[in-house]
């Protein structure tokens, strides 16, 4: 009977204990391609044509609501529609809430100063104080 004497080194299996994440690498980056291609078809609203007026820009106030009036006399807060005489009602209950709202109004260029000016007093009536007009920066066309 023959001993096999040295130093034979038996190889012992072992599990690979790797991820291979190539696949999970292609599906994310098919997702990102899906949403970067669907994101731009998400954007929903109304084109405003606001007028141009020279004025410096405001700082961000997180209490601030955008009411946007378009050329058919169309209300919006912060993108959801108004029915038509509820306008006050929604105000007051968003001022009994928020004490310090700021409200800015983004008119139609087309839309009639008088309808603005109501839009106005029925923001006043509400109790809001602190009102502001939206424009796009750039030269007006006329000088006063």
């Amino acid at each position: 009977m023959a001993m096999k004497t040295g130093s034979s080194v038996r190889s012992i299996p072992t599990t690979m204990a790797e991820i291979n994440v190539t696949p999970l690498v292609d599906v994310m980056m098919v997702l990102l391609i899906v949403f970067m291609v669907s994101a731009p078809m998400m954007q929903q609203g109304i084109q405003v044509d606001l007028p141009r007026a020279n004025a410096g820009t405001l700082n961000e106030v997180p209490e601030q609501l955008v009411l946007v009036v378009n050329r058919s006399h169309e209300i919006q807060i912060n993108g959801n529609v108004i029915p038509p005489g509820t306008l006050r009602q929604k105000l007051t209950a968003i001022q009994n809430a928020r004490p310090d709202v700021q409200v800015f109004i983004q008119a139609d260029q087309g839309v009639s100063y008088g309808y603005v000016a109501q839009v106005m007093a029925e923001v006043k009536q509400s109790k809001i104080t602190r009102i502001g007009l939206v424009t796009e920066p750039g030269e007006t066309n006329t000088h006063i």
